[in-house]
């Protein structure tokens, strides 16, 4: 059993060692077309991983991750650029992921003591309220036109296209500098997030969103960590809001409004709630949809080239009325999301593997002995 086990481990170390390569490889053969949808699925994967902590794990409705996310992307622009107080730009985008949380934890008494759709409403009005101050707040948000996103230097290196850098004859721009930075922050995101999940405070939230009456019973204090939960929720939605700024690089108050946290709603359902893989497998697809129908939509039936008007579908909305389709099926035929049909597909292979052969009943018996043939009864 131990081989077993040390065999499955080293296996699963060798995929994952795999899958790290071949990540780390693509900038050098996919071009920045490829490069940009990985790094807004990436950046949309952290996100979701926080929602998926709060929704899925906690069993919070929130219907403000667009506000935490404007939160971190702008508190990213203003205090790195001008005006504002031009901070080195690691120090405002680890404070712009704390402003985050700070926000989240102003708000974490109402989620401390509100639950279900009530606390859906409560933080629906968080995006309003944040949209309404993003296009006012001129000085610091730039109103509707929004704010150009100064580009990150870590250490003198700098992730943008400024500087001229040539590896292995394949010249690094902006795409590829910063598809390291967020293959590094996913990284942290995705041991965090599963560390926090497989330790007592995942199962004290797990406990919590079974029955808060036999959590309390247990001795988990439900509003502490009801508040805690939205607090961390935050601060990833603020990590994940500075990574589409320095994706985008311009931000402007339309994209952060209720659309996109219903997107990130979207994300966990199809991913799987309260799983880590099935969010990032869900803002995979929810983010990289609308990408690859805009990019080959004079390929596609039914749907309008970027631009016209010939009273087709556009690829924004094919790809809006796709996934709205693929939640539908998800809620139908696979509750528990991409993440639990994959894990039900290799249970059922493995299972077969280990099924014995079956024996072959159509083989001719033997004759029975002379002892069995005496007895048996006479007629």
């Amino acid at each position: 059993m131990s081989e077993r086990l040390s065999r499955a481990h080293a296996l699963r170390l060798g995929r994952i060692f795999a899958a790290v390569v071949m990540l780390c490889a693509l900038p050098f053969y996919l071009d920045a077309f490829w490069l940009r949808i990985g790094l807004f699925s990436m950046a949309a994967a952290v996100g979701a991983v926080g929602l998926g902590l709060l929704s899925g794990t906690a069993g919070q409705l929130s219907l403000g991750h667009a506000f935490f996310l404007a939160v971190g992307a702008y508190g990213y622009v203003w205090l790195a650029g001008e005006p504002g107080p031009g901070l080195p730009t690691c120090v405002a985008a680890v404070l712009a992921v704390l402003l985050a949380g700070a926000a989240g934890g102003l708000f974490s008494p109402v989620a401390g003591r509100v639950r279900g759709i009530y606390l859906g409403v409560a933080t629906l009005a968080l995006v309003f309220l944040g949209h309404h101050v993003l296009l006012t707040a001129d000085s610091v948000t730039g109103g509707f036109n929004g704010r150009s996103v100064p580009p990150l230097q870590l250490g003198g290196f700098s992730f943008s296209a400024d500087s001229e850098l040539t590896l292995l004859g394949v010249p690094f721009g902006a795409e590829e500098r910063l598809w390291y930075l967020g293959l590094a922050l996913f990284a942290v995101t995705w041991f965090t997030a599963r560390g926090l999940l497989r330790g007592r405070p995942g199962r004290a939230l797990v406990a919590l969103r079974d029955s808060e009456t036999a959590a309390a019973v247990m001795g988990v204090n439900v509003s502490r960590y009801r508040s805690a939960a939205f607090v961390v929720s935050s601060m990833y939605a603020g990590l994940a809001g500075v990574l589409l700024a320095l994706s985008f690089r311009r931000v402007v108050p339309d994209y952060f409004g209720l659309v996109l946290s219903v997107d990130y709603l979207a994300m966990i359902v199809i991913g799987g709630l309260g799983s880590v893989a099935g969010a990032t497998a869900g803002a995979v697809f929810v983010t990289g949809l609308p990408l690859l129908m805009t990019r080959y939509a004079d390929q596609l039936p039914l749907v309008a080239a970027p631009g016209t008007t010939d009273g087709t579908v556009g690829p924004t909305e094919a790809a809006r009325y796709l996934y709205g389709a693929a939640i539908v099926l998800i809620l139908l035929f696979a509750p528990d999301g991409l993440h639990g049909l994959v894990r039900r597909l290799r249970a059922r292979l493995r299972s077969r593997r280990a099924a014995p052969p079956p024996t072959d009943t159509t083989a001719p018996s033997l004759p029975p002995t002379p002892a069995a043939r005496a007895k048996e009864p006479t007629p």
